[in-house]
């Protein structure tokens, strides 16, 4: 038992946020978890929180892997996206006729331009050596711009109904797409890891480069290949965010998501200085954070007030979730535990000096 609680310890802050904004949303309304059906598809809080929260969900699973193993953050994600998204809205476009085939042709060419950009970053931290926040500071400042010019200056728009379908839902499922699309993508990292040794080498690497280079881990492969891994997942986030606006907007499409995709990380808890992770727990972060942005317009809050009300959240969050607050913590409990659980599987001190001396 004690191993159990110790193994999903890190998912006790995910979870007992979301329990206090449930808590908060039904305060103001019992018909917090009411599911309509509109147009053959579920719709209410609940699935507009996973439907809201789609790209962030998969780009908190690259997000996890980069700074696990590298110890830092790619800031270029939402501009990757950018880029991989106005890739596969110009091969749509310029398609004679809008197929099922011409979709998965376009997003296989937005994703090998999305390994190509988790291939730049990864080779400046990997083989140069540069801060990977540094390294994506290239993308971050240029990559919109790029997307620009690929959309010939323009805010191209996909009218067709394969796009629709993917952004919204498909007739007789009635389960939004990105939903479904997210899904699949958690259920394929869930196989990625459970039938490789990724994990075991990106948190060698991330505990420490040199003992996993002499236990014949090579860090620059590694760290490259989970920038790959967050182009890959950039690509499906553009893929869907395009799909779901309808149009290419290289300004605002994915603005600033990296840094809900960083907190995702940090509330699931995960150490931002790299090593061991929990993707369940960037996940749960991930749903949280659109759960509270949701919640706090439902609680009426301007607009233009929401970053302030969320940045003293985070704030909260992050002091609670500090290695500080957690020893204290632990300090008080282990005050309050009883006497005999303390001294639980202990030796008795007599028993122990006994055979101290004997050994003696």
């Amino acid at each position: 038992m004690g191993r159990l609680m110790k193994r999903f310890s890190h998912l006790f802050l995910p979870l007992s946020v979301m329990v206090l904004l449930i808590i908060i949303n039904l305060v103001k309304g019992a018909d917090y978890f009411r599911i309509t059906m509109v147009n053959g598809a579920f719709y209410g809080n609940i699935p507009n929180i996973f439907f809201g929260a789609s790209e962030l969900v998969i780009l908190s699973i690259g997000m996890t892997l980069v700074t696990a193993a590298s110890r830092g953050q790619d800031i270029s994600i939402g501009e990757s996206a950018t880029i991989t998204s106005a890739v596969f809205v110009q091969y749509v476009l310029q398609a004679n006729e809008v197929t099922l085939l011409t979709i998965l042709v376009a997003f296989l060419l937005s994703s090998v331009v999305g390994l190509a950009l988790g291939a730049f970053n990864g080779t400046l931290v990997s083989i140069f050596k540069v801060q990977p926040m540094v390294a994506s500071l290239i993308l971050f400042t240029g990559g919109r711009s790029i997307a620009f010019m690929i959309d010939g200056k323009l805010s191209p728009i996909l009218a067709n109904d394969l796009s629709n379908k993917i952004g919204t839902v498909i007739p007789g499922i009635p389960i939004q797409t990105p939903i479904i699309l997210t899904v699949v993508f958690i259920a394929l990292t869930a196989v990625l890891f459970k039938t490789t040794n990724l994990r075991l080498y990106v948190e060698a690497v991330g505990i420490n480069p040199n003992a996993a280079r002499l236990n014949g881990i090579n860090p620059k492969k590694v760290i490259f290949l989970t920038f790959l891994i967050m182009g890959f997942c950039s690509a499906v986030a553009g893929f869907i965010a395009v799909n779901k606006a309808g149009r290419h907007d290289s300004v605002n499409l994915l603005k600033l998501i990296m840094m809900d995709a960083i907190l995702a990380v940090a509330i699931g808890g995960n150490s931002l200085n790299g090593g061991k992770f929990s993707i369940t727990g960037s996940i749960i972060g991930a749903y949280t954070i659109e759960m509270l942005n949701r919640t706090l317009l439902r609680l009426e809050i301007e607009p233009a007030m929401i970053k302030v009300f969320k940045a003293v959240f985070i704030i909260i969050l992050m002091v609670v979730a500090s290695p500080v607050v957690r020893a204290s913590i632990t300090k008080v409990v282990d005050k309050i535990r009883p006497a005999s659980v303390q001294r639980e599987g202990s030796v008795p001190l007599p028993i122990a000096n006994r055979v101290g001396k004997k050994e003696e």
